[in-house]
């Protein structure tokens, strides 16, 4: 396939003073772009029929102060784009100087830049003009500073002694005004300690009567700093941090990362590893969509849909125990492999709860899929259209439900996905009824994916024998003098990455789970991007909610699988 570089030419003659670099980073195209055209040149991009280039995947930000000789200015303001149908993907990278640390804003183009911007104003301090709700996002509203610049501490912790008030984002109560003025609105507050919510989240609104006429989110109680956390330690270090994010499916976390750093070192996993990650990969998505649906079942009344899916996760999670001794956050995967191989008997398993899985999915439907409380409670409830969706950078089952081709195991095959059988589930309506039985259809390929993946499964090493990444045995560390300084300086000083950067991405329980990482070519990376499914999801929550009731708000946000620990890092 032709470089995405070599198709520009109608950009670089159009934008000819605003393209500053043309290059390809980390196997990805990427121009940098000044500022003051960056707006036109994102729309030229996205409109234009040579490019295509309609789909905002992440918006991030980098601060190069212990970079200065090789950044042209102190920060960059990072844009990565995707042609969904040539499957191309782009990296735009914008140098802002700290003295006029500003640059437009974007939520004009994508909706997605509203939460996206937010975020990189917070940590970085980047003030995006023109964005119409520009407050932080992640930290408390009294926080003095800004986190992820390479200047601040991290030890400085600050206290919140005082809640917010989000009155200024709803408006005064008032009255309604499609009503002219005959209805009193009326505030409330759920969260951020609400059994339907699942976890930390606050939504703030005013209704009329139960509609909800205005809502607004707060998020970022459960913010731990994932990325900050992550620049602070080895490569490897990270792993333990990554099984934190969507905690329902913890290996497929530990899966992205290692898949990145691999990428970047340029090491091949042997074949068996990679079948392995395949296996805990579909495994993870089909307990974490257990826990998904289950858990939005039991909003609606319905329990006992919630034990026949809880069962079959409790299975799952007895062979994830015995496979690597823990069940919740597993830290299984290793960067060049796994850290242990196949137990005994954890073939045999599989096949037996692939068995048991297809009654407890049908059992669960037996109950909703006619049933006249659940349809009337999820159908047309919560829309989105596909065109809304991509505007939000939905990705995974969310949008897929919508009707939207776009798998990550499908558009940029890994490991063996390409070579196996299975097909990508599509529905069509994208309300709270569809989200919720597109999972079930996943389900139904993961184990397709997972019966192949078992019926091909070769024997060989679990871990690559690339030295820059694989520790050497006990005997040649206790035996010999290079085999002990190996080890030590693989665990003390760090896996080396060469300098560089790149963006890669899994495809997660709840989408597209990615990595932007920029190595020093230390033992350390110099700046971690997490792209979470989560983040974009319940930023488009306001819109799909506000007109319908109150009730519908629960299982709307069920249907999303907002998990805290990856919505917020």
């Amino acid at each position: 396939m032709a470089s995405a570089v070599d198709s520009f030419e109608g950009l670089k003659s159009q934008f000819a003073d605003a393209i500053l670099a043309v290059e390809t980073c980390g196997g990805m195209d990427c121009l940098t772009v000044a500022k003051d055209q960056i707006v036109d040149v994102l729309e030229f991009l996205k409109s234009d029929a040579s490019c295509g280039y309609s789909f905002l995947v992440d918006l991030s930000a980098a601060d190069g102060l212990k970079l200065e000789d090789d950044w042209p200015e102190r920060f960059q303001v990072v844009y990565h784009l995707l042609n969904m149908q040539a499957k191309r993907e782009l990296r735009i990278k914008v140098p802002v100087s700290e003295a006029d640390c500003s640059m437009p804003s974007v939520c004009g183009i994508w909706k997605s830049a509203n939460w996206l911007e937010r975020e990189v104003f917070d940590l970085f301090g980047v003030h995006f003009v023109g964005h119409p709700n520009l407050k932080r996002i992640m930290t408390h509203h009294k926080f003095v500073g800004h986190a992820l610049r390479k200047d601040y501490n991290i030890h400085d912790g600050q206290w919140l002694d005082e809640t917010e008030s989000l009155m200024d984002e709803i408006g005064e109560y008032g009255e309604n005004p499609a009503d002219n003025g005959f209805s009193e609105l009326i505030p409330i507050n759920i969260g951020p300690a609400h059994p339907a919510t699942h976890g930390t989240l606050r939504f703030f609104g005013k209704l009329d009567g139960e509609t909800i006429v205005k809502l607004a989110p707060e998020i970022g109680y459960l913010h731990r700093g994932f990325e900050k956390h992550s620049e602070t330690g080895t490569w490897t270090m990270v792993i333990p941090y990554t099984d934190r994010l969507n905690y329902c499916s913890a290996m497929l976390n530990n899966v992205g990362w290692c898949h990145t750093v691999e990428k970047m070192i340029g090491v091949e996993v042997p074949e068996r590893t990679q079948y392995i990650r395949i296996i805990i990969s579909e495994l993870s998505r089909i307990i974490d969509h257990c826990v998904c649906v289950g858990a939005m079942l039991v909003d609606l009344g319905a329990l006992t849909n919630f034990w026949y899916l809880f069962n079959l996760r409790e299975r799952v999670y007895q062979i994830m125990e015995e496979l690597c001794g823990a069940r919740l956050t597993s830290t299984y995967v290793r960067i060049g492999g796994v850290a242990y191989d196949l137990n005994p008997g954890f073939v045999g398993k599989v096949r037996e709860i692939l068995k048991e899985i297809p009654k407890g999915v049908a059992d669960v439907l037996g109950l909703i899929k006619k049933n006249r409380i659940f349809l009337d409670r999820t159908v047309g409830i919560g829309v989105i259209t596909k065109e809304q969706a991509l505007n939000y950078s939905w990705t995974g089952p969310c949008l897929r439900a919508t009707g939207v081709d776009y798998d990550v195991r499908k558009a940029k095959p890994y490991y063996q996905y390409g070579d196996l059988d299975w097909d990508v589930p599509l529905r069509e309506n994208g309300d709270v009824h569809d989200r919720a039985l597109i999972r079930f259809d996943e389900i139904v390929q993961s184990m397709r994916i997972i019966e192949q993946a078992l019926d091909r499964l070769p024997d060989g090493p679990v871990m690559s024998a690339d030295k820059r990444v694989q520790l050497p045995e006990k005997e040649n560390v206790y035996g010999s003098i290079e085999g002990l300084m190996n080890h030590f300086v693989l665990v003390y000083d760090g896996i080396k990455v060469p300098e560089g950067e790149a963006y890669h991405s899994i495809e997660a329980a709840n989408g597209e789970l990615g990595f932007y990482v920029i190595a020093d070519g230390s033992g350390r990376p110099y700046r971690v991007r997490c792209r979470p499914p989560c983040f974009t999801l319940l930023s488009a929550f306001p819109e799909i909610t506000e007109g319908y009731m109150i009730a519908d708000a629960v299982p709307t946000l069920g249907s999303l699988n907002i998990i805290a620990g990856e919505l917020d890092r």
